[in-house]
Order: structure tokens, then sequence, then C-alpha cells
């Protein structure tokens, strides 16, 4: 199957809106639930994500994970199927029990990077009034049959996440919740892009925030809120066999001051210094901000040079839009 035909996007989002039920108590700054109609847009079907997945396939932004993962296993995910079946094979046998999935980046396709806007422009009013400059919108499909799982782990951006088929349970915890994911670990994974500290652990679930989500049902959570999905077997068999949701992501002016923060955060850790975490203290974090963005621009420069002597090693540039 090939890159899809399908006409231009104006004359099919018109209809298709996404709105929370309380304009006013809705904040950025917190786990909200919203409602929309994009799981009926023509290009959130399934045939169409199929179409997509032969586009993005090439750039190694179709991910797949391991048979037997749990919500407390690391998230690994690899761009080649772990029985090595092509796109084909994969939505043909995407009913099967355990079956998983990724679309990342889905906003590198045009038609796909209209509609993530669009999706966005639906709230961009709420955004704004609290999150003002929105910039690097992204968007991440997750294909998957009973049962199956999403694990632990955080984001760098804010997400509008949006359940287009069938039903998966959500569970979401505070960003601020520093039992569930210590500060130290939030900058490991900010700033150097580790997530070792970032594990499921007993007791955590009581402490979330838990949704059952079906089409039409979305949940907006803020920048480096742990989250975490499941989608369980129906007993009764009547049920969709298959799951899908998309993550429509974007990072603000707020979340560029919180990684600059944790970069100098970062440092003074080092020197034994335990810092405030970013919004703790908005007058320090004032001043933290723009040191922090320094400390960016700085990295970024040893990245630029150092990337070409480390010979396949990774090198981690700044967190995107910090500098």
């Amino acid at each position: 199957m090939g890159a899809s035909d399908i006409g231009p996007l104006t004359s099919l989002t018109r209809d298709c809106r996404l709105w929370v039920e309380d304009p006013g108590g809705f904040t950025t700054h917190r786990v909200g639930q919203f409602h929309h109609t994009y799981h009926l847009h023509p290009l959130f079907q399934l045939a169409e994500f199929e179409a997509l997945a032969h586009e993005l396939m090439p750039k190694k932004q179709v991910r797949f994970v391991r048979p037997g993962i749990t919500q407390s296993s690391a998230f690994a995910h690899d761009s080649q199927h772990p029985d090595g079946r092509g796109i084909e094979e994969v939505f043909r046998r995407i009913q099967e029990p355990g079956s998983w999935v990724a679309l990342y980046n889905i906003e590198t396709v045009p038609r796909y990077k209209a509609l993530l806007e669009d999706v966005l422009d639906q709230v961009r009013a709420v955004i704004d009034r609290e999150q003002p400059g929105m910039f690097m919108v992204t968007g991440f499909v997750f294909i998957s049959a009973p049962p199956s799982v999403t694990p632990f782990h955080i984001d760098r951006e804010n997400n509008f996440w949006l359940m287009l088929r069938g039903r998966k349970v959500m569970n979401v915890w505070d960003r601020t919740d520093r039992v569930v994911v210590p500060a130290d670990a939030v900058e490991d994974f900010i700033v150097d892009h580790q997530a070792r500290k970032i594990r499921l652990k007993d007791g955590f679930v009581g402490r979330s925030h838990e949704f059952e989500t079906r089409p039409g049902d979305g949940i907006y959570f803020p920048s480096t809120s742990p989250h975490m999905t499941r989608a369980d077997v129906d007993p009764t068999g009547t049920e969709d066999p298959i799951a899908i949701s998309v993550g429509v992501n974007f990072y603000t002016s707020v979340t560029r001051d919180r990684a600059r923060v944790h970069q100098l955060n970062r440092v003074l850790r080092k020197c034994g210094i335990t810092p405030a975490d970013p919004g703790e203290a908005a007058g320090a974090n004032r001043l933290k901000a723009p040191i922090g963005r320094a400390i960016g621009v700085t990295r970024n420069s040893i990245h630029q040079l150092a990337a070409p002597l480390l010979r396949g090693r990774k090198a981690h540039p700044p967190p995107p839009g910090s500098f």
C-alpha cells in the first residue's frame, strides 16, 4: 500500500472538534480530560495509518517492542520488528493478541503536520493564555491489540492524547509527584536523555489518575507527567479488537524555560547543591533560565564539534528548544 490519496485537508477537518467541558477551569499545568471527534477523521483510520507506515519506515519512524513487555518494563523500542515482519504483514496481523506498532513524528508527512496543527488550533486559546509561544508540534500514533501496554515513562512535551479506536486504560501522575519520579531523575531525562531512574514501583498506581478511554475521549497532561497505558482483553469478545491512540505533543515558552532551569540545576546538583524544582521558586527561575540557556548554547556548540569525532557513540544535544 502506498501513500495516501486523500484530498485537501480543509475539506476533511472542518467537521472535527476538540473541546474541554469547562474551558475556564482547564489548565495546561495539570492533568485534565477533554473530548473530540477526530476519531472520525479519514486520516486517523487504520488503512491510512498503514499507508503512513510505508512512508515512515525508510526514516526509521516506525517502532516495535519486544514480546512480553509489561508496564514496568523499560520503554525500549526498535525500528525493526522482532520477528522480521514487513509493514504489510504487521498490519495484516494487527488483530493478533499482543500486536504493537507505533508511528513516530508523523508531522514529517505534510498532510499529518497540517492535521496536528488543526487539532491544536481547536484549543490554542486555552493553551496561549498560560503557555504562549507554542512550537515543535509532533505526533505519535500507537496501534495495538489486547493484551498490550505502553510502559511507564515521561516525555519532554505537553500532550493532548486522543483515543481513536477501541479501548485503553490510561494512568497519568502529576508531574510534580517526586515520590514517583524524583527531581534528579527528571533532570537525567531532560538533560542527558537517560531514563534509568524512571521505573514503575509497587504502590505507584494508587497515586495516579486513571482513565478508561474510548473513541472521542482524550487526556491532557503537561511535560514530564509520568504515564502508561494498557489495552485489556475483552472477556465478552464484543469490543473492537484494535486499540489506536495518538499523542499530539508540543513545546511552549514554559517548557523551554523549565528545560533551561533543569540544565542549570543539573550543574548545581553535580556541585553538591540541591536546587529547587522548576516551578517551585518563580523568582529564582527567572534568574536561572538565562544561565541555563547559556549552558545549552555551549552544549550545542560542543555537540556540533564533537559528534563527528565520537564514531557512533551517542552525543546528547541540549533539550529541544532550550537554547
